[in-house]
């Protein structure tokens, strides 16, 4: 399956989670554009030869750039407009809904034979459906026949339950369908229990496993470093009066199970989200880890947050890639990534077209 000819181009790359699902299904990046410096200098480090544009996206001629044909585009432009969960500013005129524009222009200018756009899934209901029409209506003026679909990332491997919106397009005359769910699911447990024990506020670079390789999941073998030692466990440090609020939360249970007389500097809790402080059930995939430090998601045996190395397992991050920047840089990169084992089984099912 492996063709160095197929080369892909990552627009809106992050942290490179995309990349590195197309690079497993055997697709060599080309060029990848993130404006961001800190997820342009996490893709910079664990893509080491790629060319990386970290500018405006609208800034950029392709053409520069790429004198060959690609074969596949792929991206998922900044989405806060279309998300279900940003009430204010979910409107057509939120700038960041233009963004798809740029990702339209680059395949009208490259021609790729397929591109991949990825999105949240409010992305569907937002203007009644109607923006969904709009981009579908965009590509197959240029020329792209499209499928579309929100995918479950614990349907693919990945140990969370996340929900992503994919187009497909092709301009070969090809049907895409999606790939078949795999038969089974990965929990918590399986992706997370051999790394190490650490306490609220721990800043660890280097950590070794706490459980032999024999004792360990499919799923954590996969995602193990060679070198047998965990990095960057890296946990916020929140107050004490957070972690008493932890202690109150068994599994699968949220802020609801905190007495309310620990919650009075909430002017009205009924407005909190369901995902705040949300402790983690082992037995089954994780709830999806988008703004993680924020939302205070708790380790499911452990009275404080995720690591970074346990929140990059749940996005099915091998041990292997190192984030760069500041602590809450790099929450972010992880929350915001494609998880690359979700992103390799679409890759691979393009490739067989």
């Amino acid at each position: 399956m492996k063709n160095s000819k197929k080369i892909g181009i990552d627009i809106f790359s992050g942290a490179g989670g995309l990349s590195l699902g197309a690079e497993n299904a055997g697709i060599k990046i080309g060029l990848a554009i993130e404006k961001d410096p800190s997820a342009a200098k996490t893709f910079s480090t664990n893509h080491p030869g790629v060319k990386i544009l970290c500018e405006d996206i609208s800034d950029i001629n392709p053409q520069t750039h790429i004198t060959d044909i690609p074969f596949i585009i792929f991206g998922g432009p900044p989405c806060q407009g279309f998300s279900l969960s940003n009430t204010k500013t979910r409107t057509s005129e939120n700038d960041n809904n233009k963004l798809f524009n740029e990702f339209v222009r680059f395949v009208k200018e490259l021609q790729p034979e397929w591109f991949l756009f990825e999105n949240v899934e409010g992305i569907t209901t937002f203007n009644k459906g109607e923006t969904v029409k709009l981009i579908k209506a965009c590509f197959k003026e240029i020329g792209y026949e499209t499928t579309e679909k929100v995918l479950y990332a614990s349907d693919y491997g990945v140990p969370q339950h996340r929900n992503r919106f994919i187009m497909v397009g092709n301009r070969l005359g090809k049907n895409f369908e999606f790939p078949d769910k795999f038969n089974t699911k990965v929990s918590v447990e399986e992706a997370i229990s051999d790394l190490p024990d650490l306490i609220n506020g721990d800043k660890f670079a280097e950590l070794p496993y706490k459980k032999d390789l024999k004792d360990v999941s499919g799923y954590a073998k996969s995602m193990r470093s060679k070198s047998n030692i965990a990095r960057q466990n890296l946990v916020s440090k929140n107050e004490d009066y957070v972690l008493e609020r932890y202690k109150h939360i068994k599994q699968g249970q949220n802020w609801r199970a905190i007495p309310s007389s620990m919650m009075e500097n909430y002017a009205n809790v009924d407005n909190c989200h369901s995902g705040i402080y949300k402790r983690l059930d082992a037995n089954i995939p994780s709830v999806v880890i988008s703004n993680y430090r924020k939302n205070m998601l708790i380790h499911p045996f452990q009275d404080r947050g995720l690591s970074v190395r346990e929140a990059a397992r749940l996005q099915s991050f091998p041990d292997h890639f190192i984030f760069e920047g500041s602590l809450m840089h790099v929450q972010q990169q992880i929350g915001n990534a494609v998880p690359p084992l979700l992103a390799e089984a679409i890759f691979k099912k393009i490739l067989t077209y």
